[in-house]
Parts: C-alpha cells; structure tokens; sequence
C-alpha cells in the first residue's frame, strides 16, 4: 500500500472546509437590504465572491509543503476515478509534472472537492479523523 505524504487530519480538514465551498449558490438578491435574522440565515449559501471558506482553504494549500499539495491533487484524482491505488505512483508523477503554483485555484475549480478527497482517502483504507484542526500549523 503506497504512502501518503499528508495527513488524514489536514485532508480532513480540507474535506470539510471544501463541503462548506461546494455548497454555495449564485448570489438571487445581492441587493436585499435584508439582515440574517429576517432572512434566515440564507445569504451565507450564497457565493458572493468574498467568500472567506476560499480564503481559508486556499492560505491552507498554500501554506503545504510540496509534497502535501501534490498528494492532494492525486488524492481527488484518485477519488474521481481516474486512476486506481496501484496507479499511485503515476498519478503523484503527473500532479507533480502539472504543479503552476495554483493548487489552491485548481482544486477549488473541482466540483464536489471534499467527496473526491474523501472517496480517495477511502482508497487508502482511511478515514479523515474527526479532531479539529485549525488551518495554521
């Protein structure tokens, strides 16, 4: 079984700050005038383009090691089938040979992230753990 050079934790994390991302919908009423309590909360599900998940998921790829980013793009290539858990070796070859600097942007472009990560995290045999952790390391 080949090895991961992230943790389950910090994939975890990305899992579920991704969950919070892909949830997001166009923005209906940019111009409410409305407050959350009248509204009920329900402009937090729209994407705005301020929306402070991606700030937080992208300083968190950002702030990985090389190594970490890499296994992260296999791993949600991984979980969206493009290859299997032998193929391992070659899927990290390939997200290291398209490394540009924007792994963050690139993920993000990826709908339905944190399923991915978690389907490739369950090639492996492994569970995200279900501690917190905080995105400054």
């Amino acid at each position: 079984m080949p090895e991961l050079t992230i943790s389950p934790e910090k994939v975890g994390f990305l899992i579920e700050k991704a969950r919070e991302f892909d949830v997001k919908d166009a923005a209906v009423d940019p111009d409410s005038g409305s407050n959350g309590t009248d509204d009920e909360m329900i402009d937090v599900l729209e994407d705005t383009g301020r929306d402070p998940v991606v700030h937080e998921i992208t300083g968190f790829i950002d702030a990985l090691s090389e190594d970490e980013q890499v296994d992260l793009v296999a791993l949600m290539r991984l979980g969206r089938g493009d290859a299997t858990i032998e193929e391992w070796a070659e899927l990290r070859r390939e997200a290291a040979r398209g490394r540009t600097g924007r792994t963050a942007s690139y993920l993000l472009g990826e709908p339905m992230l944190g399923d991915l990560l978690a389907e490739g995290l369950d090639e492996f045999g492994v569970q995200p753990s279900g501690e917190r952790i905080t995105p400054i390391h």
